[in-house]
This record gives structure tokens, sequence and C-alpha cells, in this order.
């Protein structure tokens, strides 16, 4: 009991904050002032934009990426995460608004902050690790089609909120009811921000392109008159904190998608972190204080009337790639966008929602790396299929469930790869062949024995032929499961009932007590016919069939 409650209180000091996070800001202070400025500029347009597309508004991203990204910077588990709005959360977050209005989405982003904060304290960090990688870029880059999409509403002047039916649908809608001359102008715009989003950092890759793109379109509709819609007036402060009113009704209805939200800030932001890892030597990051992190910016952002946050992969990128090293980085991203919001809310607000789709449409294309989709489809059948159906289904149906199908058929395919390895093997017996030989079967098993290879290892075994003696070898039995052991015991019992004696030889330490529960042991006609070695084992197999040719008055056991 001593040692338990030890090992919880060293695990509760692991996953708070400590004087240890800012070791090395004496030497490093220059550059992650540096790296939060240009992290908070490239933030400014996404964090606009993201809130926009989810239908919370343009407020709630800001209110978001500032306060999400303090506490996430200085709870989370990584020295270099930047975390706020991202487009994987306004996948999810728009139909949750389209169906449950802006209101939900404070209670919502409370509810999934409480789960990933509980989920972090459980030490359930580490389970991001059994999503396979081409389910992860599967539902990559269905997000990327589905931000791309919903941008069409905007471009088309049919709409400037959340979709309330599929983005595919309401994309095409939008076309053929669209405005002319405002999709031409909306088009000059998208067209605008993306040649200095791609063409600028090419001259100098520390232009934020997507802000140098932003003030050109804003200045010509500034000066020119055209149709395009602003993103209106912005509050000048933070608002107070506050916490939604939340009754039995209400959390029924909304317990559920804010399960799905969870699961999604759980999963991109430990695959955020895992990313900054590998980008460089900024120290190991802790998956289990990164959901405690992202719970509680999440709790905070809801407080405070923003939506749920997640950690940010093309943001922490940024970061990183500006040679940030502590959390001071993305606590300084954080207050910038607070000055936008006290010292330059006007003409923030003037910015139009085209250019803003614009930014979202180059970052949706961003993310998906032709390389790696080629890659994937190249691979095998298996990862391709699993690739291919995460992303339709994300598409199609839901991000969440897109995830769980993918996984099924990823486990699938993986099943069956491991059924295939189950190796049953009939081998020559060692030394000079003797007469009866030809009635004793060595039977050699390889790999795992489980659930989905057992009817074949049974149908091959027990359809041995003129044979008297069955010698079981067991020493290259890897994996073994209770239905694995359970055809074991009924190939045993099977061949007895036929007059074939059965002999096992090799049974490894850690499946013998499985072996004994299960019954294959007991199958045994004599304990006797255990063996430890091969020879022994064969000996005792001519043993048997003497006797039964007569030439011994023995019996053996």
């Amino acid at each position: 009991m001593t040692g338990l409650l030890s090992r919880a209180v060293r695990h509760g000091r692991r996953l708070l904050p400590g004087a240890r996070d800012y070791a090395a800001v004496p030497r490093s202070w220059r550059r992650d002032l540096l790296a939060g400025l240009t992290v908070g500029i490239v933030a400014l347009p996404l964090a606009l934009g993201f809130g926009i597309s989810s239908g919370a508004g343009a407020e709630a991203g800001l209110i978001t990426a500032i306060v999400a990204g303090v506490v996430a910077a200085v709870f989370g588990g990584s020295n270099v995460q930047v975390s706020g709005p991202t487009g994987a959360m306004v996948v999810v977050l728009a139909p949750i608004v389209a169906m449950h209005g802006v209101g939900a989405v404070a209670i919502v982003s409370l509810l999934a902050g409480v789960i990933v904060l509980g989920a972090g304290v459980l030490r359930l960090g580490r389970a991001v690790s059994m999503i396979p990688w081409p389910v992860i870029e599967g539902f990559t880059l269905g997000i990327a089609v589905i931000i791309f999409l919903q941008q069409v509403p905007a471009l088309t002047g049919s709409a400037t909120h959340a979709s309330h039916g599929n983005v595919v649908v309401e994309a095409v809608s939008a076309i053929t009811s669209a405005d002319p001359v405002y999709l031409l102008w909306a088009l000059g715009a998208v067209v605008i921000i993306s040649a200095c989003m791609l063409l600028l950092p090419r001259l100098h890759r520390a232009i934020p392109g997507s802000l140098v793109g932003i003030v050109v379109v804003t200045a010509l509709t500034l000066v020119l008159p055209d149709p395009l819609a602003p993103i209106g007036d912005l509050p000048r402060t933070l608002p107070l904190p506050a916490l939604p009113v939340l009754d039995l009704a209400t959390l029924s209805a909304l317990l559920l998608p804010a399960v799905t939200v969870a699961a999604l800030a759980a999963i991109e932001s430990l695959l955020s972190a895992r990313v900054a890892a590998g980008l460089a030597d900024t120290g190991p990051y802790d998956p289990d204080r990164e959901l405690v992190g992202q719970g509680l910016a999440s709790i905070a952002a809801g407080i405070f009337g923003g939506m749920p946050a997640t950690g940010a992969i093309a943001r922490t990128a940024v970061n990183v790639r500006s040679g940030a090293v502590t959390r001071l980085a993305a606590i300084t991203h954080a207050v910038i966008l607070l000055l936008v919001i006290v010292m330059v809310s006007g003409p923030v607000g003037a910015i139009p929602l085209a250019a803003l789709s614009g930014v979202l449409m180059v970052t949706a294309t961003r993310m998906v790396h032709a390389g790696t989709v080629r890659s994937i489809l190249r691979s095998t059948r298996a990862d391709a299929a699993a690739f291919v159906i995460t992303a339709v289904v994300t598409v199609s149906v839901d991000l969440i469930v897109a995830v769980g199908i993918g996984m099924v058929v990823a486990g699938l395919f993986a099943i069956r790869g491991l059924a295939r390895a189950t190796g049953v093997h009939r081998e020559p017996l060692d030394g000079e062949a003797r007469a009866g030989d030809e009635r004793i079967a060595v039977v050699r098993f390889d790999g795992p024995l489980f659930f989905a290879a057992a009817d074949r290892v049974l149908d091959t075994v027990t359809g041995l032929d003129g044979v008297s003696v069955v010698i079981l070898r067991m020493s290259q039995l890897e994996l073994v499961d209770a239905t694995g052991a359970h055809v074991l015991s009924e190939i045993v019992q099977r061949l007895e009932a036929r007059g074939v004696t059965v002999l096992i030889k090799g049974v490894r330490e850690g499946h013998t007590e499985l072996f004994r529960t299960v019954g294959v042991l007991d199958a045994l006609r004599d304990q006797r016919h255990l063996f430890d070695d091969l020879t022994a084992a064969v000996a005792h197999a001519r043993s048997h069939v003497a006797r039964d040719n007569g030439d011994i008055a023995e019996s053996p056991a």
C-alpha cells in the first residue's frame, strides 16, 4: 500500500510544472522570444480562420489561441508544443455547432478538457502509439479535404457560418448557387493569398506569407468597392471567465460529442508533441503530462468562451524551426495574440472572410504530402486499404468513426498476417532411419498460435494419416492465447481417441500455466508423455511403435 501511494505521488509530481521547464531560459530567451513572435504572426490568421470555420466565431479562435496557448505551454509535456484551435478540431466542432448552437462549444470544451485531463492522470498517454501510421495519414488527408471544402461556401457568398450537412454536398450546393460577382472577387483574394504564402517564403523563409497576403487583400478591399464580407467587430479585451450553464439534459446531449472532441484532442496533441520531439533536440516530451496540459487548456478556453484546443503540428513546427528551446516561446506567441486584441482589433475586423478562406485552403493543401501518400499506396495492400478507407470515411461520415474503422481494418489485416505466420510443419526424424519411423510424425509449431490460426492448425494436425505416434514440438511456439491452447487440447483428445499416442516436447515456461489451466496437459494419456528433449521423445515414440509391432513385450507408458 505504501509503495503504491509512493508511486502515485511521484507520478503526480511528474505531471506538474517546475523550475526544470525553464532551466535553459537564461541561455535561450532571445531565440524563444523571436520564435514566439514568429509563431504569433503565423497563428493570427489561422486562429481567426479556424474560429470562423467552426461556427464559433473569430473571437473564439483568438481566445482559444491565447488562453489555451498559455495554459498548455505551462502545464503540457512538451517544451516547444504550440496549442490552439486546429483544422481537425474544426471538422468535429462544425456539426456540433450546427446541431446544438454556438453556446454548446464552451460546454463541450469543458467536458472534453476534463476527459483529456483524466486520461493524463490515468497514464493513457502512450495509447496513441497504437494507432497505425496509415490510419493517421488517412484521417489527416480526410481532414485536409474537409477543411478545403468548408471554405467553398464562404468563397461563393452563400454562407458565412458552419455548414449543417456533409461538406461535399454543401460545397457542390454553394457552387451551383454562387453569386458570380462575389465568386470572382473571392477567387481573386485566394489567388493573392496563395501567391504570397507559396512564393514569399522562397525569398526568405522568415517572411509570413499568410499575413502579408491578408494585409494586401484587406488594403485592396478598403480602397476598392467590393462585395466581400469582412470578419466584423472583435472584442478589445478578453472576456471575463464564467462557467457555462450545465444541466442534466445538456450534459446527456453533449457528452458523446465531448468524448469525440476529447479523443481527437488527445490524438492530435500527442502526435504533434511526438513530431516536435523529432524535429530538434529540445528535450523529451511526457505524453501523460501533455494530456494533462491539453485538458487544462480546453477547460480554461471553455471558461473564457473559447473552443477546445489541441497541439498544432504546423505552428509547433514553425516554433521549432524558428529556434524555440523552452516554453517561453509558446507563451510569447499567446502574448502577441493578446496584444493584437488589445491594440489592433479594429483593423483585424476589416479582414475579408475570403482572405481567411484562402489561408485555410493553402493550409489544407500543405497538410497532404504527395510522397507520403505514394509510399503508403505502394507499401502493402493492407496499409493502402486502411489509408483509403480512413480518408473516405473521414470525409463522408465522421473523423472518430473513421479512426475506429481504420484501426479495425488495420487490425484485421494484421491478424491475418499473424495467422499466416503460424507455421505447422512435419519434420523428418533425426539420426539413422529405423523400421517403423514412418509411423512417427514430428510436428513443429512456429510463430503465434491464436484464434485466427486455430482452425487451420487443428485441421492440419488431426489430418495426419498412417501414424501411431505424434510428437508436438512446442519450443518454437511464440505467442499462445486461450483459443490456441484449447486447440492444442482438442488436437490431443482427437488423436488419442483414434488410438494415436501424443507426446509433447519443449513447452515454454511462459506457456505452462496456460496449458495446465486450459487442459492441454491433462489431455495427455500419461504425464510422462511430456518431454524437454527431442531425442528422448523420439526414443519413447519408437518404443511405442516397436510395441505395436510386437518387437517388445513391455508396453511403454
